[in-house]
Order: structure tokens, then sequence, then C-alpha cells
């Protein structure tokens, strides 16, 4: 690396501990400081937070691989997640969400169930499964910034002791980034991680769009389209995946057919299946459901979340398409010609790219970028998990009474040993990608059943939301011990299929089981008192299966009325996934000169951007707190 680059890096990094710690005196007034910054922070500052929470370097370049090998219609691979869940949080559930008023997502538990013992137990479960998510996504942080740095970064900071293998060298970095950015997060709680994130996101964009403009002057149209095909730019697909490249790269074509996804109607089937149920129930509890509660109002809850899908997608996948253009052109012989091309070969794309081919001066600045993007996303999670273990374990189940500062304390070593379980878990873990579709289709899998009938039933109970996530949280836990032990299985033994099983085709087994157990739990013990039930509809108001709840509300109050939104709602939800659609394909259009497809992306864009104007955003300024 050039003097140039590592002193941008360095700045970068004194700047971010800098602004991190300056504002941290802020924090120390209070749990509802630390983990919400007191419910002062304006809603775009939330919103680029959230934002840059979201665009971390374990993502980005597990996108640039799947963008490089399947081309356009590679988007619809961001549906594990599912990323639209961020338009059925803006068009509705940030508002649900705000109404209640509280801290974490395991405290909004007890404003649906009550404080009784079904209502205790599922708060429990609710806040095992945040604590267990945050420690997920560390590993799934440290896999990817180890690989990532040790690419880019010159030094070998492999140890060893006594000739024996103690750390590699992506783990040393790994672990120095990780300190660095636990340090200023555990100071200063939200306002720092806002702070310092509102900066990130500065610097990634800024880092997007001159490798953009690199590759668009550098590589010329000739180029890329000696390479892609025109099914490479084709968003459309049938049940079953054609060749996606032309003859002289045929071993791409191979490495589709050995990742398993030749059948890709059925995987986007399961996909929307997935992604549908997942995203009605609600965030998961981590980052994004502390920014909605951090917000002033539940008008600016609504705010916050459809300014996060705004600015996050079009500079997002700027580079991610201007880094895949030139690993086309600079990557695509070399990797064609290599018999043992695998799915881990794409993992490195990025950071070959932006070590062999990216200049210097823009190469130090996106690498501040993306390290920004690793360290925005990382705190985001090291300030949300530790809330549970404090706000929703210690302070009511251990020490409910002392002062503000004992609470900071142990929020401090919480954080610590949220972080020390990520980085043990990491090491375990063999791949991103491994890691990816865990979380994505596992222990998502495991949330979804109980979170979506929370919304929309009445009857369903604390011991229902219970059983439902436990239950569904052992399959995923199991599938992820099956995953990373799945060479010590004999061949043609059932354990040996289950392990060999795309995550994502799990997902039913998971959801049945789950949904299993929360009727079994619902059905089987008492409901929930109708007080909890009427005063939880009454300030949430959801729409759905409340009926009984509904009249008893009516019989106290004449005026009460149902919300009636469903239809509204489930319209702009469609109208809001083509909008977040637009939003991803017009730059690789862009990026790959494909002109006439720009424009009509462009103009999908605009066409929806003006329909939720009118159906969503003018119903939005006429909400009442």
């Amino acid at each position: 690396m050039d003097s140039i680059d590592v002193s941008i890096i360095i700045v970068y990094v004194i700047l971010t501990l800098a602004i991190g710690i300056w504002v941290s005196k802020r924090a120390s007034k209070g749990l509802d400081s630390y983990f919400l910054g007191g419910k002062t922070i304006k809603w775009y500052y939330l919103g680029l937070s959230n934002g840059s929470g979201m665009f971390d370097v374990s993502g980005t370049a597990w996108m640039v691989g799947i963008l490089f090998l399947y081309g356009v219609k590679s988007f619809m691979f961001m549906w594990l997640w599912p990323i639209w869940n961020q338009i059925f949080i803006m068009m509705f559930l940030a508002v649900w969400i705000r109404r209640s008023n509280i801290m974490t997502g395991s405290e909004w538990i007890l404003t649906r169930f009550g404080d009784a013992k079904d209502g205790r137990a599922s708060h429990i479960i609710v806040a095992v499964f945040a604590i267990v998510a945050a420690i997920g996504f560390i590993a799934y942080f440290f896999e990817g910034v180890g690989k990532f740095m040790t690419i880019i970064l010159p030094w070998d900071l492999a140890l060893e002791f006594n000739n024996m293998h103690v750390l590699t060298s992506e783990q040393s970095y790994a672990l120095i980034i990780i300190f660095l950015t636990t340090v200023y997060t555990v100071k200063g709680g939200m306002f720092s991680v806002v702070a310092t994130e509102v900066l990130q996101y500065a610097i990634m964009v800024i880092a997007g769009l001159l490798v953009a403009v690199y590759a668009f002057v550098t590589v010329s149209d000739i180029e890329i389209a000696n390479v892609i095909s025109e099914e490479w730019k084709n968003v459309f697909f049938d049940w079953e995946l054609g060749k996606h490249w032309s003859e002289k790269y045929l071993a791409f074509d191979n490495l589709i057919n050995a990742e398993g996804f030749k059948m890709f109607g059925a995987f986007i089937g399961m996909s929307l299946f997935k992604g549908f149920f997942g995203s009605i129930a609600g965030p998961t509890p981590s980052f994004d459901l502390q920014r909605i509660l951090s917000t002033k109002t539940v008008k600016e809850a609504a705010y916050m979340s459809g300014f996060t899908n705004l600015i996050l997608f079009i500079p997002r996948y700027l580079l991610i398409s201007g880094i895949v253009v030139i690993a086309l052109v600079t990557l695509s012989p070399e990797m064609n010609s290599n018999p043992l091309l695998n799915g881990n070969d794409l993992e490195i794309l990025l950071p070959k790219v932006i070590n062999f081919h990216i200049p210097v001066g823009i190469k130090g600045l996106l690498l501040a970028g993306l390290l920004a993007a690793f360290m925005s996303t990382f705190s985001a999670f090291v300030n949300a998990g530790p809330a549970y273990i404090v706000n929703d374990i210690y302070k009511k189940y251990f020490k409910p009474q002392a002062e503000n500062k004992h609470y900071i304390k142990v929020s401090h070593l919480a954080s610590f040993i949220i972080v020390a379980l990520g980085v043990f878990m990491g090491f375990l873990a063999d791949s991103i990608n491994s890691l990816t579709l865990w979380i994505t289709s596992a222990l998502f899998g495991g949330y979804v059943a109980a979170n979506f009938l929370k919304w929309i039933w009445w009857r369903f109970n604390g011991w229902g939301y219970f059983w439902g996530m436990l239950s569904g949280l052992i399959v995923a836990t199991l599938q992820f011990v099956l995953d990373q032990n799945k060479g010590d299985f004999e061949e043609g033994s059932i354990l040996y299929d289950l392990c060999n099983v795309h995550a994502i085709y799990l997902f039913p087994i998971i959801f049945s089981v789950s949904l299993i157990g929360s009727f079994l739990g619902t059905f089987l013990t008492q409901p929930t008192s109708m007080e909890v039930l009427k005063s939880f509809y009454k300030d949430v108001r959801p729409w759905g299966w409340w009926h009984p709840v509904f009249k008893e509300l009516k019989n106290e109050d004449k005026t009460f009325t149902k919300n009636k939104g469903f239809a509204l709602d489930m319209l702009n939800c469609a109208v809001g996934i083509i909008w977040q659609s637009s939003m991803i394909v017009l730059p690789i259009y862009f990026m790959i000169r494909d002109y006439p497809k720009t424009l009509i992306a462009l103009a999908v864009f605009i066409i929806t951007s003006v329909i939720l104007k009118f159906t969503w955003l003018d119903k939005v300024k006429k909400l009442q707190n």
C-alpha cells in the first residue's frame, strides 16, 4: 500500500475514535440516553445511522460475488434477509412499534402479553434471541473483516507460540478492528454510534462514487460486452436458470450449478414465502429496532424508516457495481481458467479488486469507507445487544433499584461479553456464506412464526410466544451445529443429507416446528388478560383478528374504530418492493452501460415514488401520536 492510502486510513480511525469519545458524555445520564440517545436525536440522523449500519463489509463482499456470478437478477438473493422487511417497517410497522414508547424489543413484548408468568417467559426468550442474534452477527463481521483486511493490508500479523499456530493474520486483523470499534461504542452508547455512523455514511458514499467514476472512465463498453451475456443482464428468470455466461466462460456456469441455486424459481418462491412472513413479523430485536424506538415521535419513526430505504441502495450498489465491472474485465479470464473455482473465490473478489486495480488515493478512501461500513454495523449491534442483558434481564430480575452509573458500568461489561462470545463463534465459522445462510434462514426462521402471530391474533399468548420462539431457536441451533460438522457424517446418512441441504430450503421445517410450538403453547394455556390486550390494541392499533378485543373497547368507547388499513398497507408494500428494487438495478444497469434498461429502471423509480407520495407519505403526515 502507498503511504497516502495508509495515511487516509489512520486519519479516519483517529477521527472516528475522537468523535465517538467526544460525544460520550451525553450517554452517562441513564440507560435511556445510553441505548436510545434520550429520544432526542433527529430522525434524519437516525436514518443515516440506520442506513450506515446496513452497509457492512461482509455483506458487500457477498453481494459483489453474487452480482459477478449471477448478473442483474442476483439482487433477488437479497430477499434471503429479506431486505424488503425495511419496506414493511416503513409502511406500517415503525408506527406500531414506536407507539409502545419503550426501550427494547423484549420490553415491548410485556406490553403485548403482560407481566404475569407467561409474559415474563416471552420477555426472557426474546431477550435471549436478541443476544444470540447479536453474537451471530458479530461472528459474521469477524469472519468478513478478517478476510478483507488480510488481502488488502501488506503486513502479516499471524501469531505463533512455541512453533504452535495461535492466530492467523485474518484473526489478528479482525481482533484489532473489533477492539477499536468496541472502545468508542461502549464508551458513548447511542450518541457515539449515531455520530460516528453519520460520518461513516458520508465516507462510504464518497468512496462508492469515486469507485463508480473510476470504473466508468477506465473500463470501456466493449470490454464489458465481451464478458457478460444478454442473460447476465436479464432481470427476469424461468423456473430453472439457463446459461448465464458465454461459451468461453463455462467455469462460471459450472459454479452456478454447483452452488445449488440452479432451480431459481424454487429458490425465489421460498424467499418470497419466507420474506412475507418474516417481514410482517417485524424487525428482529437489533439495531434497526433501536433506531425506531429512539425517534422523537410516531411520525418521525415512519419518516426515518422511509429515509433509510432512500439513502441506502443507490450509493451502495454504485460501489458494488463499480467493483464488479472492474472484476469482470480484469479477473474473469484468470478465474475461468481455474479448475478448482468455488464460492469462496467470490468472497475475495472485493479485496482483490481493491488491492490490485484501484489507484492510490481512491484506494485509501475506499478502504476507509469499507472499514467505516464494518465499524458502523458492528457498533450498531454492540449497542443494541447489551440493552437486552442490562434492561431486560439484569435490571428487571436481579437489581431493579440502582444508580444510573451502576447500570452504565454493567452495560460496558455486557458489551465486552457479547463481543467476546461473537469473536469465539467467529473462530468456529468456516465462511461468510455459511454464517449468512444460518442467520438469514435458520436463526430468523425460528423468529418468524411467533412474531408474525403476535401482531395479528388476539388469542396468541405469552406461552405460545415462548414455546414458538424456543422451538425455533433449538432447531436453528441444531442446524448450525450440523452445518459446521458436516465432514464428520457418513455419506448417505440422514444427518449427512440434512447437512448438505441449503439453509433456505430448511426454512419451512423450522417455521413449521416454531408454528406448532406457538399453537400448542397458546391452546394449552389461558388467554392473555383482556385488560392487557385492550391496552395493547388501543395503543398500537394493528390490523388482524382482534374482534373480541375491539368489541370490548367499542362497548367502553363508541367512537373507537378499527384499523382498516390492511389493503392499503399491502398495496404500499408491493409498490415499495418495486421501488426498492428499482434503486438496486438502476446503478447496476448504468455501470454496465445498458442505457435503455437504466432509463426503464429510472422511470419505475419515479413512478413508484409518486405513487408512494400519495398512498404513504400523505398518510404519515396526518399521523397523531
